[in-house]
């Protein structure tokens, strides 16, 4: 590892650290009960931050894939009661940091609320509209495994990556398996679950602001958070927005300025002009810079690259991007970027394309009214040495839709001439839309309007997902009620926004 904790905090006394340790191991087998072992901190340790505990866990414990789920926070805090500090740091409102604890305050009013309702006599609409915020929250898992993990391995901090990461899919899982059961309407499993879900999400919260996020300040700089907010926006916020100015501008994005930087660099070294206007000699023509970067921005399909050395170099930038991707994902190995419970997969992929046992893998995800293909392909030099591996991600959902030929133009949102006109587009029931109310249906609007979709995030930047495939299946089932709450935007402002845009649109 390039870097360790140590070099990111203030001085460790290891000998304090040892002592911890020893302590703690004690109380947790029983050899000491809690008033001894608080005696023998006071004694031998002290007053300690919670970089020390994160400290002790990345550089003196072995790493196991379930310790953050079995670890009691609550046994570990009242040990530690009096010693550590346990307080939330004073920032700004704006600091990236902040945004996670205003995500946890909120998910635990829910909690309350579902603790409530598990009370009573099950009334399916009750719990429908709860879920509708719940199921917002995962979100503040993807920001955490796509912006903090990557900057905190970069720290030589790689515990949340290792086992905290599990934790977070458990609490995802267990919020998208009560989703399903609701639909399903398995009362019994689901209100079982629910109790499940109250003391996993509340106990990760615990860990997250009693170690993570104090941290993540004793480790980051505030330069570093600051370059971390656009990212951060781009993956997005459960419950609320943020207003981030740099977000409203059109973003040249860093893996692309990586990207580019790189070729500038190599094209330096061996004494060629590397101005973003000069033509490069590609393999099969002569592009600049500008040009590789908008090629890459457009193509109809994600793809990735991982080197030899297993180090993600780059990613398209595009706005259909089927996963969240962040700049923060540039430079880091890749097994760090998979959940451990697909690590094994993604290590056996590699090695196989690596040794050239095998040259591709395919990968498909196949839901109603969603079909993603994703192909792992290893890149090889003239010699046959192994350079890497390209990943490509396409929504083929359009694609499998067709049926027949079409040899005549039809321009997307023109509705096509009868005789090549498809069973599925003659049972279409879009409705024409006179008024927009707050039961005015998405799909109605886009249809009506067919650049309406490309405007909306000029309302709010959430509903640039609409352009994703999973925003399709949303789209078709959303109305302005749903689009307001999903936003956070009064729903007074939201159809004023949606009334200048669609009269623009007319002109």
């Amino acid at each position: 590892m390039a870097n360790s904790m140590k070099e990111h905090l203030p001085e460790i006394e290891q000998e304090r650290m040892k002592a911890l340790l020893d302590i703690e191991e004690k109380y947790e087998t029983g050899a000491l009960s809690l008033e001894e072992a608080k005696k023998e901190l006071a004694l031998r340790v002290g007053k300690i931050h919670p970089y020390h505990i994160a400290f002790v866990e990345q550089n003196m414990m072995e790493a196991d894939d379930d310790e953050c789920v079995r670890v009691d926070m609550r046994m570990t805090l009242q040990l530690l009661d009096g010693i550590l500090d346990t307080s939330r740091p004073e920032l700004p409102p704006s600091h990236p940091l902040m945004h996670y604890y205003r995500e946890n305050d909120e998910m635990r009013k829910l909690l309350l609320a579902v603790e409530d309702l598990i009370q009573y006599p099950m009334i399916k609409n009750q719990w429908l509209e709860l879920y509708d915020r719940i199921g917002q929250y995962p979100i503040h898992y993807k920001r955490k495994q796509n912006q903090l993990y990557p900057m905190l391995e970069k720290k030589g901090f790689t515990r949340p990556t290792t086992t905290m990461w599990n934790f977070d899919d458990i609490v995802r899982d267990e919020i998208r398996d009560s989703q399903k059961l609701l639909n399903e309407t398995d009362e019994d499993k689901f209100i079982a679950l629910q109790r499940t879900l109250i003391d996993h999400c509340r106990d990760l919260m615990e860990k997250e602001e009693a170690i993570l996020y104090p941290t993540s300040q004793a480790l980051i700089t505030e330069t570093e958070f600051e370059e971390m907010k656009e990212g951060d926006q781009e993956i997005g916020f459960a419950f609320f927005q943020v207003e981030h100015p740099t977000a409203k501008a059109e973003p040249r994005h860093a893996a692309a300025d990586g990207f580019a930087a790189e070729l500038q660099q190599l094209l330096g070294k061996y004494g060629y002009n590397s101005g973003s206007n000069d033509k490069l000699d590609v393999t099969t023509g002569k592009l600049t810079l500008d040009q590789i970067n908008l090629i890459y921005k457009h193509l109809p399909i994600d793809i990735s690259f991982v080197d030899e050395n297993e180090l993600v170099c780059f990613y398209s930038d595009t706005d259909h991007r089927i996963f969240p991707r962040s700049k923060n994902v540039i430079g880091r190995e890749v097994m760090n970027c998979h959940p451990r419970k697909s690590a094994h997969i993604v290590r056996e992929v590699i090695d196989k394309l690596r040794s050239g046992e095998q040259d591709r893998a395919e990968f498909w995800i196949n839901k109603p009214d969603l079909f993603i293909y994703i192909i792992y392909i290893a890149v090889r030099d003239k010699e046959g040495m192994f350079r890497g591996v390209l990943e490509m991600m396409q929504d083929c959902t359009h694609i499998r839709s067709l049926e027949g030929s079409q040899t005549l133009l039809t321009w997307a949102g023109e509705t096509p001439e009868p005789a090549t006109q498809t069973v599925e587009d003659e049972a279409d029931d879009t409705e024409g839309v006179d008024e927009i109310t707050r039961k005015t249906r998405l799909k109605d609007l886009l249809k009506q309007y067919p650049g309406l979709k490309k405007r909306l995030p000029e309302i709010a930047p959430e509903f640039k997902m609409l352009s994703s495939p999973l925003g399709k299946i949303i789209a078709a089932k959303a109305d302005v009620q749903m689009m307001s709450d999903r936003s956070g935007l009064k729903l007074d402002y939201l159809i004023a926004q949606l009334e200048r845009l669609t009269s623009e649109l007319k002109q």
